[in-house]
């Protein structure tokens, strides 16, 4: 049986369908979600699964084999307590910051393998008591997410190196926040040239990369581990 890997998605667009409201009432938001990261974790081997900010998260994380902490928008600057707001700070959702931090929280509890992306990668770092630097320039490419911009050095020993089989990976960039103080129980397990973190690791499967490996073929074999690590877990239905 294939891995239930839950997919968070943070991101909020208008509907332009006309049958979502009535006449003259303003648009009403909408879930976004890239495909890119369904259908490789279904090249990985996992059956991905959409998880929307409604409900209790810890009662969603035990029902999953796995999750993955999608890219989105920035996390408001309240969740990790900073008391003033970068001027280039794009738009937050705190709701959704809340949603998305306490389904984090409940699968670390239970030691829930995670694989955090970009924003999830940040997500992952606010919800084990970490900050954010607000704005890092020159972050953010404007080449295709599927052309590699930039190297990540990896630590020896960390699991990331070892499951790339490689201490430099050639990586996208799409960001603009990124990891200020660690958070709890983590290590900083990747950096770029300039000393921004791009990767995190925690114990057990809990992985956090700062670039869009969903959109690098080569980084299949991330998500290949995430898929294996979760088939690991106890079966939901012997729960």
């Amino acid at each position: 049986m294939r891995p239930l890997i839950g997919v968070t998605t943070s991101e909020l667009r208008p509907s332009t369908a006309a049958t979502t409201r009535r006449q003259g009432e303003p648009a009403h938001p909408e879930m976004a979600l890239g495909m890119t990261y369904l259908r490789t974790l279904d090249a990985a081997g996992a059956m991905p699964v959409v998880l929307p900010p409604v409900g209790d998260p810890e009662q969603l994380v035990d029902r999953l084999d796995g999750i993955c902490l999608s890219g989105g928008p920035d996390v408001d600057p309240a969740a990790y307590g900073a008391r003033e707001r970068h001027p280039d700070l794009g738009p937050s959702e705190p709701s959704l910051d809340a949603f998305e931090l306490a389904l984090a929280t409940a699968a670390l509890e239970r030691g829930l393998p995670i694989l955090a992306v970009c924003r999830g990668a940040q997500a992952l770092n606010v919800a084990c008591g970490g900050t954010l630097h607000q704005h890092l320039p020159g972050h953010r490419q404007t080449a295709p997410a599927g052309e590699p911009t930039h190297e990540v050095h990896l630590a020896e020993r960390s699991r990331l190196a070892r499951i790339m089989r490689a201490r430099t990976l050639a990586v996208n960039s799409f960001h603009h926040q990124a990891v200020d103080r660690l958070g709890a129980g983590l290590r900083i397990v990747g950096t770029a040239p300039d000393g921004t973190v791009e990767a995190i690791e925690g114990a057990g499967f809990v992985i956090g990369v700062q670039w869009h490996a969903e959109t690098l073929a080569e980084h299949l074999p991330l998500f290949e581990a995430l898929a294996a690590a979760a088939s690991a877990e106890p079966l939901r239905a012997a729960a």
